[in-house]
């Protein structure tokens, strides 16, 4: 990989890679044959979906004929609908509807991330098209699940992550929690959750023959990422509300550090080893930090080392650790993140040099994963998609000019 960080272009025995993107014949993945209908939705859905497609399979998603993000912005860039095809739809209408039940009749799995009952009302709920295709896998992404007080109200990641208890043990106990962005509930309590369920089904659809319905919640995924909290707490290691925690940011060594330049560094020094080299770097005598997990020093010690790493900047601190088993890091912004040695060498991001992003993971031996396309506009490549699924070209172009079904 090259330092401007694009992929160069190699042959191989399937097809060519150009600048990250896969082109004429990507390796196969783990997931080839499988048959995906997704409705398009937000978030977790096309993050799942994607998932699935980058491992290779066939993913159609079904947007609203005429859909305008609301979001804003040129969906060309909208990352995490790569990978794969999709068509406009008009599921107002009786065709559209009939279309979208044929397309579940050929799927092994279908993903929808719509408030409950929204499908049913569309005759596309898990009983009526699990009877007509009992292999059918019906994945189900909410926020509060399809059942319970919540199920029909609103919310976000930041809704979600707060009736777990997670929320309230982020940040310094002077201010409010800030939102962890929408990691913890949207994407690793929703969309990894939702593929982990699909993944199970798949598995044992195998054996069974039979498809099922997942309930994939974000308030149940979220909290599952509460474990070990909740077993820390128990075990007495973890004290209640925020404050005095080993990975809350009050101990000195797992914090972030501000440097003279007004950027930060990253340290995670928890164990023996680690730390002492920490504090050796910094200029510090490690045998008079030898208790560090007593949080009755944690406070003076923080803001001693805080005004030590206020006296150089960041990329001299960055040279200061290099090379030394100490975890300590530079924090960097994405942009950063694309040109880091250490990324480039991974080949961490993928993409073509104005579109780079998140390369598929995790890595497989044989059959990885791979970013077969950039995101499409609603339509695009929806008639080799449909005729990959069996649909006749003349009922593909007739429902094209009825206006039911947008595809190119």
């Amino acid at each position: 990989m090259d330092n401007a960080g694009t992929v160069p272009l190699k042959d191989n025995a399937e097809g060519t890679e150009r600048n990250g993107v896969s082109h004429a014949g990507p390796p196969r993945g783990p997931l080839a044959g499988i048959r995906v209908l997704e409705f398009a939705g937000l978030g977790p859905t096309p993050f799942s979906a994607m998932l699935l497609a980058d491992f290779g399979a066939d993913v159609l998603r079904v947007e609203r004929i005429g859909h305008v993000s609301a979001a804003g912005g040129d969906e060309r860039h909208n990352y995490l609908n790569r990978s794969r095809h999709t068509i406009g739809l008009d599921l107002k209408s009786a065709q559209g509807l009939a279309l979208a039940r044929d397309l579940a009749s050929r799927a092994d799995v279908l993903i929808e991330g719509f408030r409950p009952g929204a499908m049913e009302r569309l005759g596309l709920g898990p009983d009526a098209l699990c009877a007509l295709n009992p292999r059918l896998i019906y994945a189900r992404m909410t926020g509060w699940g399809q059942t319970g007080p919540l199920a029909h109200t609103a919310g976000h990641d930041i809704n979600y992550l707060a009736l777990t208890g997670g929320l309230e043990l982020i940040g310094p106990p002077d201010r409010p929690p800030p939102p962890p962005l929408n990691f913890a509930a949207n994407f690793g309590g929703g969309g990894m959750v939702l593929v982990a369920g699909i993944l199970a089904a798949l598995v044992e659809r195998s054996t069974s023959g039979k498809g099922q319905v997942i309930d994939a919640a974000m308030i149940d995924g979220a909290s599952l990422l509460m474990t070990q909290v909740f077993a820390w707490t128990r075990m007495g290691i973890w004290r209640e509300g925020r404050g005095g925690n080993l990975l809350d940011g009050s101990a000195y060594f797992y914090r972030c550090y501000e440097t003279a330049d007004g950027r930060h560094m990253a340290v995670g020094a928890l164990e023996p080893q680690f730390h002492a080299l920490f504090v050796q770097a910094l200029g510090l005598d490690p045998a008079e930090f030898a208790d560090h997990l007593n949080p009755a020093h944690w406070e003076a010690r923080a803001a001693r080392i805080a005004a030590i790493f206020r006296t150089r900047t960041q990329a001299e601190w960055t040279r200061v650790f290099e090379g030394i088993d100490a975890c300590v890091t530079p924090v960097l912004s994405p942009q950063e993140a694309l040109t880091h040695p250490a990324n480039l060498a991974r080949g961490v991001h993928v993409g073509p040099p104005d579109a780079r992003q998140p390369a598929p993971a995790p890595r497989l031996s044989r059959t990885p994963g791979a970013m077969r396309s950039m995101p499409a506009l609603a339509g695009e490549g929806g008639v080799a998609a449909l005729e990959q699924w069996n649909f006749d070209n003349h009922a593909i172009r007739a429902l094209t000019e009825a206006g039911v079904l947008s595809a190119v």
